[in-house]
């Protein structure tokens, strides 16, 4: 099972590659390269490994092509997603689209967010961060039952 937590800091190079963090691809189902980028709802790009694309892909897929709230989903999830590969050095080409969509120029952050990673411009992210330590808490207890 995958499970990534965290923030790390990290780079694109010339040719619009990313070097995945050794604590991320730790947690990459072992020999499996292939993964799934997305556009994410907010303006980021969001990392599967193949494994849980899928459980997302089977909810989303399943649902009835005769409504058309459903089919506006599917459409609009479906058409946003590109295949990816780790090549041996680590490192995983972002398409020209998705960089332009999540606004990635060089600096990146990427969050572990359990079963996905989720890849940020540092300037967008901070902006959906919360500052307020007590806006937290309220979430918290809102959501969690603490």
């Amino acid at each position: 099972m995958t499970f990534f937590t965290s923030e790390y800091e990290s780079k694109l190079d010339a040719k619009g590659r990313l070097v995945l963090p050794s604590r991320v691809k730790a947690q990459l189902p072992e020999g499996d390269s292939e993964m799934v980028l997305r556009r994410g709802f907010e303006r980021c790009l969001i990392l599967y490994p193949m494994v849980e694309f899928k459980k997302v892909f089977s909810k989303i897929s399943g649902l009835s092509e005769f409504n058309e709230e459903y089919r506006t989903l599917q459409r609009n999830f479906f058409s946003g997603t590109a295949t990816v590969e780790l090549d041996g050095n680590g490192r995983l080409l972002i398409p020209k689209n998705m960089l332009t969509y999540a606004q990635l120029e060089k600096d990146l952050i990427l969050v572990g967010m359990g079963n996905k990673v989720e890849i940020w411009n540092p300037t967008l992210y901070e902006k959906h961060l919360i500052s307020d330590p007590s806006e937290l808490s309220k979430l918290a207890q809102k959501y969690l039952d603490v």
